[in-house]
């Protein structure tokens, strides 16, 4: 079996892309789409570090990378599971394999040989750490269960020359043009969205990933909305204020003329 568009779409949500070499939260050189060494060319350790001049190219090869990575994943859940799959839940095989590679010895591939589906799909929580993967492992639960893929853009990040990730995203690709990308192969047309500079700012919060084949693991804040200053009542001006004296002086010579 092969992923699904919807299903590749759905791994680069949760991986994010970065098209320079970065370090995750454990310290491994990763890069593009959460490739490391241990899956094989290139090595992030001994790329050039720092964003690229030829951003295109970057994010071409960052694609072109994951395409070779993808397979040897699916071919992974292939060997292990034993039984036959719907596409949605292959996806969140591969997904979990991808991001894990601990679809041989996980307990959920073993209830799920022996027939078990509900404890199969229970069995995808009990790889939570990171914290930050939490959010990721009830999305592939949810896609194994019930077929429900996630949405969005693929936000590509950038990277210093340390090696840390710049929480700030330089373009954002498409469900339709990533799956272009993906499969195409080759030369493609430019499918980036630049995100314009003359816009508001706004931090977003990319999707954590595993450290077992690299990825992003910490989340940019969230910016909260700026709240409207309340409203001052209006000062009241002092001719009103004599009239409102004048007012009540006569009103009390009123009464004391009722008195009287």
């Amino acid at each position: 079996m092969k992923v699904s568009d919807a299903g590749v779409f759905a791994i680069a949500l949760h991986e994010g892309l970065v098209p320079a070499p970065y370090k995750d939260s454990v310290g491994v050189w990763t890069f593009g789409i959460g490739h490391t060494a241990a899956a094989g060319a290139p090595d992030p350790a001994k790329m050039a570090r720092g964003m690229p001049a030829d951003l295109d190219a970057a994010i071409k090869l960052a694609i072109d990378t994951f395409r070779i990575d993808l397979a040897k994943y699916e071919a992974g859940v292939e060997r292990a599971v034993k039984v036959p799959l719907k596409q949605h839940e292959f996806d969140a095989l591969v997904s979990f394999h991808y991001n894990t590679g601990a679809i041989a010895k996980a307990q959920l591939t073993k209830a799920l040989n022996a027939g078990d589906r509900a404890k199969a799909a229970a069995g995808f929580m009990g790889w939570v750490k990171p914290p930050e993967i939490r959010k990721r492992r009830e999305a592939e639960r949810d896609l194994f269960a019930t077929g429900m893929y996630p949405g969005g853009t693929v936000n590509v990040w950038g990277a210093s020359h340390a090696g840390a990730v710049v929480w700030k995203p330089v373009a954002r690709i498409g469900f339709p043009e990533f799956v272009n990308m993906v499969r195409g192969g080759g030369d493609y047309p430019k499918p980036l969205t630049p995100v314009n500079a003359d816009k508001p700012k706004q931090t977003i919060a990319p999707p954590a990933t595993s450290n077992q084949t690299g990825g992003l693991l910490s989340s940019a804040p969230q910016t909260r909305p700026a709240q409207a200053p309340e409203a001052v009542p209006a000062p009241v001006a002092p001719d009103e204020v004599g009239s409102v004296w004048a007012r009540l002086v006569r009103a009390l010579l009123g009464i004391l003329r009722g008195r009287t």
